[in-house]
């Protein structure tokens, strides 16, 4: 009489190995004060090396309203719209201090934000900071904020 229950060997689980180090790809180098791509004499766009991207990438980050566009997942951007409505200047530099921190953080790829400094012009705050990668070298990174 055949066996109802068969048994059969186990396979070997094979355990996959995950990535650990990020990785700094290039991307088209853009410039934030003229709202457009850098482009070469024949009007081809430049592209810039992965440190310069992920430079681009963090001010990206700090000129993006955190929760205000759906194509962005709730961790990229920063709560500035929110935090410029406080009335002391102490706490809104507290809080953009926080939610850029926190904002930066969420890219594996930095590792640090540090050596915040604030400096305001009427209802206007030109914020700079220290942001170190996980390789490469610090970028001191500006940001100017309307209240």
């Amino acid at each position: 009489m055949p066996n109802l229950y068969p048994t059969f060997e186990m396979p070997e689980l094979v355990e996959q190995q995950l990535e650990t180090e990020p990785k700094y790809p290039k991307s088209y180098l853009f410039d934030f004060e003229k709202g457009d791509f850098v482009r070469d004499g024949a009007g081809k766009i430049l592209v810039a090396d992965g440190h310069t991207a992920w430079v681009q990438l963090c001010t990206k980050t700090l000129l993006t309203e955190r929760f205000a566009y759906l194509s962005y997942s709730s961790d990229y951007g920063v709560e500035i719209e929110k935090v410029m409505k406080e009335k002391s200047r102490k706490t809104i530099e507290t809080e953009i201090e926080r939610t850029i921190t926190e904002a930066l953080l969420a890219d594996p790829r930095t590792e640090s934000v540090s050596d915040f400094s604030f400096e305001w012009s009427g209802d206007s705050l030109l914020v700079s900071m220290t942001a170190t990668p996980v390789i490469g070298h610090s970028e001191r990174i500006e940001v100017s904020y309307n209240a």
